[in-house]
């Protein structure tokens, strides 16, 4: 099994390994989440994570300097959470981040919240917009799992 986790590691890029770190955290919190989740076109947020109330937190994962100056939509993300934060790792100059905004630090293993993010609740009809799509997405992912061609019709 070992074997099996160590391949897959092997595969994944440095923020989708500081992602999978962030989703254990959030897990540990009673959130899930989706990584790669699309809330609008032309925006595809690294982490979504939904939580036991129903709140939803956007994570950026930057897994460099470049990374994070190179990231241009971050504020698009916004409107479609109550909370945003930046994951990044120990090594990453966090004075760069903007004001007003969570901070995790993480690895590969897991997380934690340094800095909490300030709560914008969402507007009722776009959280339950948000939330379908998100109950929509996780489903697709996980009979994709069983069935490969699910990609195809889904």
């Amino acid at each position: 099994m070992d074997d099996v986790t160590d391949t897959q590691m092997i595969d994944l890029m440095p923020g989708q390994l500081l992602a999978r770190g962030v989703c254990r955290h959030m897990a540990s919190m009673g959130f899930v989440c989706l990584e790669e989740f699309v809330p609008a076109k032309g925006l595809r947020v690294d982490v979504l994570a939904l939580g036991p109330k129903g709140e939803l937190w956007v994570i950026e994962c930057k897994s460099s300097k470049a990374d994070f100056q190179t990231d241009k939509k971050w504020e698009g993300y916004l409107a479609w959470c109550d909370r945003y934060f930046w994951a990044v790792d120990m090594d990453f100059p966090t004075d760069l981040l903007p004001e007003g905004t969570g901070l995790l630090v993480g690895d590969s293993y897991d997380a934690d919240i340094i800095r909490m993010a300030p709560e914008e609740k969402l507007a009722s009809a776009r959280r339950k917009v948000i939330i379908q799509k998100f109950a929509m997405k996780a489903a697709r992912r996980l009979q994709s799992l069983r069935d490969p061609m699910a990609r195809v019709w889904g």
